[in-house]
């Protein structure tokens, strides 16, 4: 969903009992994603959960998100897991890479597990648009991200009880 779109919407969260997620959160590009991991976390709480049903991997890039948020689906101890990192644009084809790389794995693992996985990867320009996008002048996609976790965790849970 776009910024625009999403900063005029109020969101109510359901409440889901006993809610775990898992995120897994680059290192690379720390001064992006550290903002969108602690935006998350925030959120997560604020929503009325406890630090202790979050669990945090971090792993060195985007293009490794992909393996640890698959660990954490198949552990069975997450309702949702969120995927956050940063690819910045540079002069050769290697941000494609990255990009395609960690979009078609989220996709694939949202097709072939029981947990959502949430995909809070910001495929930027430049710098200053994923600075904006992670607590700066737009927003903060990290909370973005949470609030989409606690949905869709609700939505699982509600198909298993059938």
């Amino acid at each position: 969903m776009s910024t625009e779109l999403h900063n005029n919407m109020s969101i109510e969260l359901p409440r889901v009992e006993g809610l775990k997620v898992g995120i897994v959160a680059a290192r690379w590009n720390s001064q992006v994603t550290e903002p969108l991991l602690n935006g998350a976390i925030d959120r997560i709480v604020e929503a009325g959960y406890s630090h202790s049903d979050i669990t945090v991997q971090r792993v060195p890039g985007t293009v490794e998100l992909t393996f640890a948020a698959a660990q954490m689906a198949r552990s069975g101890k997450f309702d949702a897991v969120i995927m956050i990192g940063c690819v910045i644009r540079g002069g050769t084809p290697h941000f494609d890479y990255v990009c395609d790389n960690a979009t078609q794995g989220c996709a694939l693992l949202n097709a072939t597990q029981d947990v959502p996985i949430i995909f809070c990867v910001l495929t930027t320009d430049d710098e200053q648009q994923a600075l904006d996008r992670a607590g700066g002048a737009l927003c903060n996609k990290g909370t973005e991200a949470a609030e989409a976790a606690i949905e869709m965790a609700a939505i699982a849970r509600s198909y298993k009880k059938l």
